[in-house]
């Protein structure tokens, strides 16, 4: 068992720290909000520490998960930070989904100081977080990643390593560009069978056995039905990650029209309102505003 430090304890890290806790890891959790880090130690039992630097202390393992770029370095960088507190030979393993740019950054600061680094960047919702069956897409050194991957999962469904650092968050970046065509597609096909007076819960039943399944239309095809958009991955999040995807399809030169397009109804469903609702709202876009 290892010696663990988890930052950020929001929705998905959460139940992720839970998992190492139930796995008899030895966890110590810092999150910006202190309450929520004491609710999680009177739940799980560990530690909660004021800062990420003094969760890192001794740790073997720190596990980040926080909202964006600035998040990362905050917790990671500076006097306060994780980098602080490590041990030679302890590893980072940043779960959020950031730019290619700050995750080479980091790495390279981390190597400067004799620690590790790998970028695994998570997808599964909410619900792969509670269940410990996420899907976990890693970059960095070979050593490393054979290293943490023990550790991962505790709440990891697959974890695979894609080739050096960076190489995770790029992966994840496939991933949001798939999802984004998938959910517009599903929201137009669920939209489309409500114009025509189907009952689009039998549309499901059948089409979801052939060649337009996906794990979009099974885990979201009933709540987008009903109108309820409270069960995944916010819309200001998606954003973010969008965002990320299509600066660097720019940098790379990859052509990405279908994102580019949803990345704009997600932005109409901003102006709905809808910023915190989940990313299958897309199909509120198309019945409020056609």
């Amino acid at each position: 068992m290892a010696k663990v430090a988890f930052i950020g304890l929001g929705v998905m890290g959460y139940p992720m720290a839970g998992h190492l806790a139930a796995k008899g890891h030895e966890v110590t959790v810092y999150n910006r909000t202190g309450q929520k880090a004491e609710a999680w130690v009177e739940q799980h039992g560990g530690a909660a520490a004021p800062t990420p630097r003094a969760a890192a202390d001794g740790a073997d393992f720190v596990m980040t998960c926080v909202g964006n770029d600035d998040d990362l370095r905050a917790v990671c960088a500076g006097e306060d930070g994780a980098f602080a507190g490590m041990k030679p030979g302890a590893i980072l393993v940043d779960h959020t989904t950031v730019s290619a740019k700050v995750t080479a950054e980091l790495y390279e600061a981390a190597k400067a100081k004799g620690l590790g680094y790998v970028d695994a960047p998570i997808s599964g919702g909410q619900a792969g977080a509670e269940n410990g069956a996420l899907s976990v897409m890693c970059g960095g050194d070979a050593g490393d990643f054979e290293a943490a991957e023990p550790v991962i999962g505790a709440y990891a469904k697959i974890c695979r390593l894609l080739g050096g650092s960076g190489a995770g968050q790029m992966t994840k970046m496939c991933n949001q560009i798939a999802i984004a065509g998938l959910v517009q597609g599903l929201s137009e096909a669920l939209h489309f069978a409500q114009k025509a007076g189907l009952d689009g819960e039998k549309v499901v039943e059948v089409i979801s056995q052939g060649a337009a399944g996906s794990w979009q239309m099974q885990n979201r095809y009933k709540t987008m039905l009903a109108g309820e958009f409270e069960h995944g991955f916010a819309v200001n999040w998606m954003r973010k990650d969008l965002g990320i995807c299509l600066s660097t399809s720019d940098e790379i030169g990859a052509s990405l029209p279908v994102t580019a397009l949803v990345d704009q109804f997600y932005k109409d469903v901003q102006k709905l309102g809808g910023g915190r609702w989940d990313t299958s709202s897309l199909i509120r876009r198309l019945t409020e505003l056609g």
